[in-house]
């Protein structure tokens, strides 16, 4: 008579390193397979990842990441300006329409990848939306888990009014 023994439980996966999940977030990257983005739109993170299925929408990256950008720009900016204004004679519209420019350009510029790598540091530590074990990499269905397995898509993003538009909707 034969017995049939079950193949041994898979632990669950463990997390990426810290400076590898933040760097994967500052570039749109899953912080767990580094091969889905993150974003959907500029600010907006999907609720999973199309690559690994690692579910994403439970983050709180609430205000750290604004943070982190007033005060790497403030020095940036601040730095300069004071370099500029004081070794240079720079007429004041010049530095009336430079100064608040740049401002600008490197607040937006940087928001995203700063949102990206706190939701990476998130990730590592198993915070907020995070806690559950992530899934399995390259697993028995070759790195589709989450997905639906048939090349379908997901639907739009949760809390989307993209309404009757066919193929989107909330996931």
């Amino acid at each position: 008579m034969e017995t049939y023994t079950s193949p041994p439980p898979v632990p669950p996966q463990e997390r990426t390193p810290l400076v590898a999940a933040m760097a994967r977030g500052f570039v749109n990257r899953c912080p767990h397979c580094g091969k889905g983005h993150l974003f959907g739109r500029f600010l907006k993170v999907r609720p999973a990842c199309e690559a690994c299925g690692l579910e994403m929408e439970g983050h709180r990256a609430d205000d750290l990441p604004p943070y982190l950008v007033i005060f790497l720009v403030g020095h940036i900016v601040g730095y300069l300006v004071l370099e500029i204004e004081m070794g240079y004679d720079v007429p004041l519209w010049i530095s009336m329409t430079v100064w608040p420019l740049l401002t600008l350009v490197l607040a937006l510029g940087l928001l995203q990848p700063m949102k990206g790598a706190v939701i990476g540091l998130q990730y590592t530590f198993g915070m907020h939306g995070f806690g559950k074990a992530p899934p399995a990499r390259g697993g028995p269905l070759g790195g589709t888990l989450g997905g639906t397995g048939t090349g379908e898509r997901r639907g739009g993003e949760a809390g989307s009014r993209a309404g009757d538009a066919p193929g989107f909707g909330s996931a």
